[in-house]
Formats: structure tokens, C-alpha cells, sequence
């Protein structure tokens, strides 16, 4: 059973979810041979103060 697990800013919409989890469930089932009912997929929301690239906070970032 893949257990696959996300990390997205917040903000992504629900249709965008929708579209993420069936690309990447329909990608498990190919290159994986795993069964479509057993492919779960975990979306962990994560606030743009919470994490940083290249030294910078993402919610000081302009664009």
C-alpha cells in the first residue's frame, strides 16, 4: 500500500487536490503495479511563515 504523504503551501484549491491526487494515483498504479483502492495520498497544509528558502521566509517573499 503507498502511503504517500504532501506538503503543500496553503492557498491550493480543492479542484487542485482533486487533479494532484488523481495524476498521482493514476502514476502509483502504472509505475507501481499498486491496486487503485490501496494508493492513499495525505495532504499536509503548511502556513508560508512556516518555512523558508534560501535563508528567506516564504511570507516575506513579493512574488
Amino acid at each position: 500500500m503507498p502511503n504517500i504523504t504532501v506538503e503543500l503551501l496553503s492557498g491550493r484549491t480543492l479542484d487542485q487536490r482533486r487533479e494532484f491526487a488523481e495524476a498521482v494515483t493514476a502514476a502509483a498504479v502504472d509505475i507501481l503495479k499498486a491496486r487503485r483502492a490501496s494508493v492513499r495520498i495525505r495532504f499536509d497544509e503548511i502556513e508560508r511563515e512556516d518555512v523558508a528558502n534560501g535563508g528567506t521566509l516564504e511570507s516575506d517573499r513579493t512574488s
